[in-house]
This record gives structure tokens, sequence and C-alpha cells, in this order.
């Protein structure tokens, strides 16, 4: 969490502390200056910085279209082209007659963003959740392709969770994740198991980290003899490997996720828009 900046109180007769959100500028002319991007992007760039500098929680309201606009010295109409692309990349949620809220993983549709496994008979929600069952929660050392896929160093600790989700008590899917050491410190193995809501929920509450975005490569693979003794399966059974990178704000990642799935009672879904 980046600390309030703290302002120093000035006598009456100094002139008034400068607007600590001033209004973009444009790039000038001649300077080497990047190329031009729209006002509203600016602002939605203010914003997530907002968002990221978690001034604003997962859940909750962030300040009216009215409010933005004062604070960023914009109009109302810039402020809405901002937030309606937050809103179309699911990191805002509006409300009817409410108004626009930080997008959380404990909201239902939020979850099934993340979720692809789904049951053939029936769907998830019959189905209920999975029950997690943690092999293990440990620090080590990132190995190299583990760092680079976290933008971290070879050798900077890291979190390891491995697990095995359960539905209707059927090992389905086994995972190992890693996560990066300092924003996930403390992290346990009760934590993991117990936590009544989506996983990342919990990294949202415990941790103040959101997961908005992830990237997964899918191939079909044999599983070798140690995921066909966890996941109850023979050694000839095709599985699905579901390798997946997920970002938090401004694209950092914060998650690598290696699953294999079991898929003779379940199928990966996905809709495409």
């Amino acid at each position: 969490m980046i600390d309030p900046v703290e302002h120093t109180t000035m006598s009456s007769l100094s002139p008034p502390p400068a607007d600590p959100t001033p209004a973009p500028q444009p790039p000038q002319a001649g300077m080497g200056a990047p190329a031009f991007s729209p006002l509203y992007q600016q602002i939605k760039g203010l914003i997530l910085q907002s968002l990221q500098a978690g001034e604003w929680k997962p859940g909750e309201a962030i300040p009216s279209e009215m409010e933005l606009a004062a604070r960023f010295r914009v109009s109302q109409g810039t402020v809405r082209k901002a937030i309606d692309e937050l809103a179309a990349e699911n990191l805002v949620t509006r409300r009817q007659g409410k108004g626009t809220f930080v997008a959380t993983h404990a909201e239902r549709h939020v979850q099934y963003r993340f979720l692809k496994l789904m049951p053939d008979t029936g769907d998830a929600s019959i189905e209920g959740p999975a029950q997690r069952h943690i092999i293990e929660c440990k620090r080590v050392r990132a190995s190299a392709d583990v760092a680079r896929a976290l933008g971290l160093r070879s050798g900077d600790a890291v979190v390891q969770v491995r697990r095995i989700l359960l539905f209707a008590g059927v090992p389905t899917i086994l995972e190992d994740i890693w996560l990066p050491g300092q924003a996930f410190k403390g992290l346990t193995a009760a934590q993991m198991a117990n936590y009544p809501g989506p996983t990342y929920a919990m990294f949202e509450l415990d941790f103040g980290v959101r997961m908005v975005r992830a990237q997964e490569r899918i191939r079909a693979v044999l599983p070798t003899p140690e995921q066909a003794d966890l996941l109850r399966v023979p050694p000839t059974m095709p599985l699905l490997s579901v390798e997946r990178v997920a970002y938090t704000y401004n694209d950092v990642p914060m998650e690598l996720r290696r699953g294999i799935y079991r898929t003779d009672t379940h199928h990966y879904h996905n809709d495409l828009n």
C-alpha cells in the first residue's frame, strides 16, 4: 500500500499549496514528447493509479463523475468515457442509482471470469464450490522460469502452494501456484484452505492484491505418475495442462499458476465476445 502524502501546513502569507492531483497537461511539441494520448485516457490512467495505490478498496464506491471531474479539472463527459473503459475491462462496475464501485472477486460474475472448468452436467453453482486440499505452502527461492513469469530476479523469495481442488469429493484439479514473496508475506496453508470464498477474493482482502486479468496457455498432456496418483486417474488418461499468469493493475504479474485438469466429468469453458 502506498502511504498518503503528508502536506506541511503553511502560513496565511504563503501561497496556497498545489493541488495534489494536477490536471493532465498536453505534451509539448518539439521536446521529444511521447505520442499524444487522448485526455480521457490520461484520466483513466490517473484513476488506475488511485486503484493501484488502494485509495478505493475492492467493493467500495469511487467518487462520482462530478467529483472526479472537479478533482482532475476536466468535463464530466471525459470522466464518463474513462470510467466506461474501466467498466468494459471489468475493473469497476456500475450499479444503477448507486454509483460506480471497484470490482471485486467476491462478486459472482467476476468469479466466473476466472473459473473456466465447468461440469458436463448442470452448472458450477449447482455443483457447489471446490473443496481445497493444501499439500504444501512454503517460501522458496524463485527458479529462473518462475522469476521470469513474475517479473522477479532468479532467487527472489516466492510463496509456493500446491493444492488439489475436489468437486463432489472427486480430485479434479492439481495446481502449483507461485506468488511474489514480498506481496504475499505471511500467507499460510490455513488461509488457502479455509477462506470461505474465492482465493482471489482472499488475496484482495488479506493482501490488497487484486487480479484484474490473466493470460493462459493450454495443452493436452498425459499425467506423470505423481499427478496420476494425486488425481486418482490412470496414467493413460489425457488431461489438460493450463498455465496462467495473473496480473494486477498496470500489468504487474502477481501469480503464476500451473494446473492439471481432469476432463472426464468437466470441460474447459470460455465465452468469446
